[in-house]
């Protein structure tokens, strides 16, 4: 593994390339973490979600290599998260696949990008835009607007909750969809990148840009192949945006929903809900999500391998 750093708007990026063994130049991907304060291996402070440094390991013993970078103002990356927007964000995860595609290890047609959560997101933009890849993986993907994915989260966790703090919520007159939905509308309303909402420091400025954002015109724009994997039980983005990622998207598809998996990329057994999020993230990523994605990119490398071989 290597230290690889690049710059984006100024600032000074850090990430990890993780180049398997053997002669190259090899196959990479671009790995995109999901939203909030997190760092290239997709850990916030105090939850060690991982999800990024699994997927290159996983990749790794398949010959795959990969750059996976912290964000804004996170980790050794320079900058400042809070004054970051959704669409700094994909200005900085295209410099990060250009810094990729540089070096002399990687196959510079055989790039891919892989996005969870909201890089899943960052992943159809970059798609849809005409960056130069092989592929898209989308892991917890959505095809709504930020606003229908958070007012949809916020239907769910309401949902997930205990019957004692649903009659709590009740004696208090206290509705969290109706709360959630205020919030939302103070934060559009908001000109500044940072906002205080009840105290709390607020990226106003990302959070107006991903209410707005809609992935379904990059979608329709893709002309490369698609993979989407969501967890029956994710209750973050709606399992159903896999097959509507299916009918938007105009080139090769291929969707999973995987029984039992949430939206950390964990099997759980029971109902879903946040307040396992904890329990979850001492198991590893489910391998079903693994052995489906390195497949599916595995099967695309070996097929842009025939095409070369063809044209020769």
């Amino acid at each position: 593994m290597h230290e690889l750093t690049f710059t984006s708007a100024g600032h000074l990026l850090a990430g990890t390339l993780q180049i398997p063994e053997g002669t190259g130049p090899h196959p990479a991907a671009l790995l995109i973490s999901g939203s909030g304060p997190i760092d290239r291996d997709s850990n916030p402070r105090r939850l060690p979600i991982d999800v990024m440094r699994q997927v290159a390991d996983h990749l790794e013993q398949a010959g795959i290599a990969s750059l996976r970078f912290d964000k804004r103002g996170i980790g050794a990356s320079r900058g400042d998260y809070y004054a970051t927007g959704f669409h700094d964000n994909v200005a900085d995860a295209r410099a990060a696949l250009e810094a990729l595609a540089d070096r002399p290890e990687v196959a510079t047609r055989q790039v891919f990008v892989i996005g969870h959560s909201e890089g899943a997101l960052i992943g159809t933009e970059l798609a849809g835009t005409g960056a130069t890849i092989a592929g898209s993986a989308l892991l917890a993907g959505a095809a709504q607007s930020g606003e229908s994915v958070l007012r949809w989260q916020a239907a769910q966790v309401a949902d997930s909750l205990p019957t004692a703090a649903k009659w709590l919520l009740k004696l208090l007159r206290q509705d969290v969809l109706r709360t959630q939905g205020k919030r939302l509308e103070q934060i559009k309303a908001s000109t500044g990148d940072v906002i205080r909402v009840q105290l709390a420091k607020v990226n106003a400025k990302w959070f107006r840009e991903f209410l707005a954002y809609h992935p379904s015109e990059a979608l329709r724009r893709t002309k490369v192949p698609v993979l989407a994997i969501t967890g029956s039980k994710d209750i973050q983005v709606d399992p159903d945006d896999v097959a509507r990622i299916g009918e938007l998207v105009g080139a090769d598809f291929t969707g999973h929903v995987i029984p039992d998996v949430t939206h950390l990329l964990r099997r759980h057994e029971g109902p879903p809900s946040l307040r396992t999020y904890k329990k979850q993230v001492r198991r590893p990523v489910d391998p079903r999500v693994l052995d489906t994605l390195t497949s599916w990119m595995v099967d695309q490398i070996e097929h842009l391998a025939g095409i070369e071989s063809s044209r020769h």
